[in-house]
């Protein structure tokens, strides 16, 4: 049987005073956990490991000799494979991808270091959306492209909705950058709650600011400061490690998510995890057309926050089916292909 190394890359702002945590809580830390978890679960022999660079992955393969290493994201340099090789020859290595092409495109070595990881014999591409896997296939050739999906540990609760308050807490959380779309929902929110007649809380994660996100994050604190009169209010919350995140998750009313570009969205899941309704996009693949609206449309995502906020469980029950069917299946390829 396969006996799995995930390998990830310590962020640079980790800190050990801060974060009790090996590397810090982010999505992607995240997604290794959930996958890792699951492959021990399925009977698999696997290990997931947080180092500071390239330079510390012959160590950790040395020491756990895996059949399998799976690159979480683009951070290795090409050439070091080279070397990597050569010293675990038997070793079959797996970079996974997390993003789509919009995002992809942000990083200006994606395309230099793929075509280069693809020369390997021993190296695979995974990506973890079906568009993204059309693409890379076409671009490095199918025989060098899989598919795994991400995986979502199946903790659910129940969340009454209550709507006997004078404020509607909606949350907009995750890192700030320019495809999650802050802006346009901001405006949304705004919008929904004066005709519902209520204040807004806009609750977002102002401690991880990403890919030129300095713009949309002083663009959504210049909305408010020009309607300060009105009683809405922007809540900014650092990020913290998952078991408080999920808790402050089940505090808000409605959570939005309705970004650019999406391969699984954790955040998305862990709100509805909590019970707490989910305005989407299309481009998160479990997430229900009836929460869905147009990213581009400040008025499409109004109307869904109208129909979520007088149907809340219908949009839980909806997501969470489809959370779960997406899932299941993930467990069922991930397992078919390292057996």
């Amino acid at each position: 049987m396969s006996r799995i190394l995930f390998i990830l890359k310590r962020r640079e702002d980790y800190s050990a005073t801060m974060h009790s945590h090996i590397g810090l809580s982010t999505g992607l830390y995240n997604s290794a956990k959930f996958m890792n978890d699951m492959m021990v679960d399925s009977g698999f022999e696997s290990k997931m490991v947080v180092v500071p660079d390239n330079n510390y992955i012959d160590r950790e393969v040395y020491q756990y000799k895996p059949t399998h290493v799976i690159i979480e994201a683009l951070w290795v340099v090409p050439s070091k494979f080279a070397v990597l090789q050569k010293l675990h020859p038997n070793v079959k290595w797996i970079i996974r991808l997390h993003s789509e092409m919009p995002f992809m495109a942000g990083e200006g070595m994606a395309m230099d270091w793929l075509n280069e990881y693809a020369k390997f014999k021993n190296i695979t591409i995974a990506c973890n959306a079906p568009r993204m896997l059309r693409e890379m296939q076409w671009y490095l050739g199918k025989e060098k492209v899989i598919y795994l999906p991400n995986f979502y540990p199946q903790d659910y609760k129940y969340k009454p909705f209550n709507k006997n308050k004078d404020v509607i807490d909606i949350a907009c959380f995750g890192a700030i950058r320019p495809l999650k779309n802050h802006l346009v929902q901001a405006f949304a929110a705004i919008q929904f709650a004066e005709e519902i007649g209520k204040k807004l809380r806009f609750h977002i994660n102002a401690g991880r600011i990403e890919m030129e996100g300095d713009a949309v994050k002083n663009n959504v604190r210049g909305l408010f400061e020009q309607i300060h009169n009105t009683g809405h209010q922007l809540i900014n919350h650092q990020w913290t490690p998952r078991e408080e995140f999920l808790n402050l998750c089940s505090t808000v009313d409605i959570g939005m998510q309705c970004n650019f570009s999406e391969t699984f969205n954790i955040v998305g899941a862990d709100l509805i995890s909590r019970g707490v309704p989910l305005i989407g996009s299309k481009e998160i693949p479990w997430s229900s057309r009836f929460g869905n609206a147009d990213a581009t449309d400040s008025q499409e995502i109004v109307n869904a926050l109208h129909r979520t906020y007088w149907l809340p469980q219908i949009n839980v029950k909806l997501n969470l089916y489809n959370l779960k069917h997406y899932t299941n299946n993930t467990k069922k390829i991930w397992n078919k292909y390292f057996l």
